[in-house]
């Protein structure tokens, strides 16, 4: 047997488990969808003081920005 034969009988046995296991998988039922646990309420930023609000947006690194809040410019200051 050469080295594409193996191949070819291995691919062929392979194709032959994966349509077995797709009839088998047809003829079950279908389970009832899993219930999902409750997703908890999203928690409250925590209040800035109203003297030295920041802008408080996170960078994906962990850095809070340090401009005012609500800030008109479209980037961030990082620190």
């Amino acid at each position: 047997m050469s080295k594409m034969d193996g191949l070819r009988a291995m691919r062929e046995a392979r194709y032959a488990e994966a349509t077995a296991r797709a009839a088998q998988s047809t003829t079950k039922p279908a389970k009832a969808p899993k219930a999902q646990p409750p997703v908890a309420p999203p928690r409250a930023a925590d209040p800035a003081p109203e003297t030295d609000a920041v802008c408080g947006h996170r960078s994906m690194n962990g850095r809070t920005c340090t401009r005012e809040a609500g800030h008109a410019a479209k980037s961030h200051r990082y620190s």
